[in-house]
């Protein structure tokens, strides 16, 4: 499993032993009531789209935790450019588990190739440009690992991966603490009371908010929320190079590029996983 961390390998496990429990259940009783115990077939994976191909070492851990004795003959690999009638792998191994392991082969493949496809898109558009396109926490539970780790075949940056990693002050922080400078003064407090140290992201709605975090500091990051084109590019200007700028809200394809040339560091795209569309894929016996 090349690539593949031991804390990622062990997540994917733990992923596949569920994913098995909630489609398999007590057993899969149609191919045991057809299929005799100790055959053996060889399945093809064909693409049937065009885009970024992800999800091949997941379908090898699929396969292997089902029968160990598979033989995986992988002929793309993740991050690939894939094209209608591409096969993507061979494999062969008990035909039972090849059938147990389909479907979830197939969900996984078929969405991380989606948010592969449309990552890669998003970062096209901005190649040339000092800029890295970021997902979000806009994520399906229990599945942002899978996720996160597509948005990076295509081409992609990840940022915080849950709540724990990263200080984010948005706007029902500030509302809640009162103002922005006392959102950030409570960070700085709760550092310094639990002994850490975590990067800092403040959001800013307006001008008026960005200069309240320019008086104040002691953040890393200003994220410059719903602002219009030529605000931004004015907010980008007042920022200089004291902290990082990060663009956010409602970007899309045919906007990404106007607000990259505002020359912000970062821009972070929900839409990467929470509007990716599975690309076609499937997994045939070969005759």
């Amino acid at each position: 499993m090349s690539g593949l961390d031991e804390s990622l390998r062990q997540r994917i496990l733990q992923f596949i032993t569920e994913a098995l429990a909630e489609d398999v259940g007590a057993g899969d009783f149609t191919s045991e009531a057809t299929i005799p115990p100790n055959k053996r077939d060889t399945a093809r994976l064909l693409v049937k789209d065009v885009g970024i191909l992800a999800g091949v070492e997941m379908a090898r851990m699929i396969f292997e935790y089902l029968d160990p004795t598979a033989e995986f003959d992988q002929r793309m690999k993740d991050g690939d450019f894939m094209e209608v009638g591409d096969e993507a792998f061979f494999v062969t191994c008990n035909s039972r588990a090849l059938l147990q392991g389909e479907r979830l082969v197939l969900n996984t493949m078929q969405r991380m190739s989606g948010i592969a496809t449309l990552t890669n898109r998003y970062a096209f558009e901005v190649e040339d440009l000092p800029v890295k396109v970021l997902d979000t926490r806009k994520t399906t539970p229990n599945l942002r690992f899978l996720e996160k780790w597509a948005v990076r075949l295509g081409g992609g940056h990840n940022y915080r991966d849950g709540l724990y990693d990263r200080i984010m002050i948005k706007d029902n922080h500030v509302d809640a603490a009162g103002s922005l400078t006392k959102a950030i003064e409570g960070v700085q407090s709760f550092f310094k009371e639990n002994d850490m140290r975590l990067p800092i992201t403040v959001e800013v709605r307006n001008l008026v908010e960005l200069m309240e975090v320019l008086r104040v500091g002691q953040v890393d990051r200003i994220m410059l929320d719903n602002f219009e084109i030529p605000l931004m590019r004015e907010a980008v200007a007042h920022i200089g190079d004291r902290f990082e700028t990060e663009a956010s809200g409602g970007i899309t394809l045919d906007s990404i590029r106007e607000v990259a040339e505002t020359g912000v560091n970062f821009i972070s795209v929900g839409a990467l996983t929470h509007s990716a569309t599975g690309l076609d894929l499937s997994l045939k016996v070969v005759k």
